[in-house]
């Protein structure tokens, strides 16, 4: 059954500040805010193409700060996705906002129609970067906003950002670790990308920001991966979503349109590294099993592993094998 969320855009819209890393037209792809008859006919779009499996996807409400727009605007987009929610339409509405711009009101009015999942860009939870960003909001506005949500039973989504003007792998880490202990439901990991017209393609161009490299980012959100996951927080996200748009603006940065892959695949090379050590097969042939989806990211792009582990003296052949669970794998001497 597929599963996909009705993604509509709302660049900007409510947002008080300009953060160092944000054009939200050139991520999205969308220019003017979308109005209560276009998420209509969204709507009825998303319904036909999903089929019954809109029973378990989402109205997803992207970009923008979506509980800082005006009011009577807040409500004439939620008025025209509510009637979607519900038997024989999707499963209910998700909403991407600001941490303070959450009261007890605002988080009323998002119950009565139909939201059942609210996500906060925190980005950071060292406040000399959030201020070095023009982020605008505390780490202990992130807390209290996180609290008021979970207490009224949403679901709780937060985002993080690596690489932010300022930050280092450490704050990332102090991020990281914040954020788990609210125990949110899910999260998304965004390294920084520097996009046309913001505040940080000044910074760098006149050489005061440089952004991480791919591999750097790689291989911090891949262990950001791992700890999020052993502390059973979903990572619904890994690196922006490709698009024309997106790409047609970027400037510099750790882009990838595989990202998470290239994390997922990352980790398998570290567990396979550690098996071959405990078991102190040094080269020869060696007989690798994965769960199927896992064949290709074992292998990595461009098959980068299986490149490497030739290098080092080993034949290798893949078996599948459905009952591995995750990002595991079993490794055996061949004959």
């Amino acid at each position: 059954m597929r599963h996909a969320n009705v993604a509509i855009f709302v660049p900007h819209a409510g947002c008080p500040h300009q953060c160092s890393f944000c054009n939200q037209r050139s991520i999205s792809g969308s220019i003017a805010v979308p109005r209560g008859p276009e998420v209509v006919q969204t709507c009825r779009e998303g319904l036909a193409n999903l089929g019954a499996g809109a029973a378990h996807s989402q109205i997803a409400f992207f970009g923008g700060s979506f509980t800082a727009v005006p009011r009577d605007y807040m409500t004439e987009l939620l008025e025209a996705a509510a009637p979607f929610v519900g038997e024989g339409g999707f499963s209910g509405i998700r909403i991407s906002t600001r941490p303070d711009a959450i009261t007890p009101e605002i988080l009323d009015t998002l119950a009565r129609y139909g939201v059942d999942t609210i996500e906060l860009g925190v980005q950071s939870m060292v406040p000399e970067v959030l201020e070095r960003n023009g982020r605008g909001h505390t780490p202990k506005q992130v807390t209290e906003a996180g609290s008021l949500i979970q207490e009224r039973g949403f679901t709780l989504g937060l985002q993080m950002m690596l690489g932010l003007d300022g930050d280092s792998p450490e704050g990332a880490w102090h991020t990281a670790r914040a954020i788990a202990d609210l125990k949110p439901d899910q999260v998304r990991i965004y390294p920084t990308l520097v996009i046309a017209h913001t505040p940080l393609a000044d910074r760098l161009a006149q050489g005061s920001y440089r952004p991480m490299e791919l591999d750097e980012a790689v291989d911090l959100s891949a262990q950001l991966l791992e700890f999020f996951t052993g502390r059973g927080i979903a990572v619904i996200r890994l690196g922006l979503h490709a698009s024309r748009d997106l790409e047609r603006d970027l400037l510099a940065g750790p882009y990838h349109p595989a990202f998470r892959e290239l994390c997922e695949s990352r980790l398998l090379w570290r567990e396979l590294e550690t098996k071959l050590a405990e078991q102190r097969i040094t080269d020869g042939s060696i007989v690798i099993s994965v769960h199927p989806k896992n064949r290709s990211r074992l292998a990595g792009q461009r098959k980068h592993n299986l490149i490497r582990l030739a290098e080092l003296g080993y034949t290798v052949r893949i078996e599948e094998d459905p009952e591995l669970k995750g990002l595991t794998l079993r490794v055996r001497q061949d004959g």
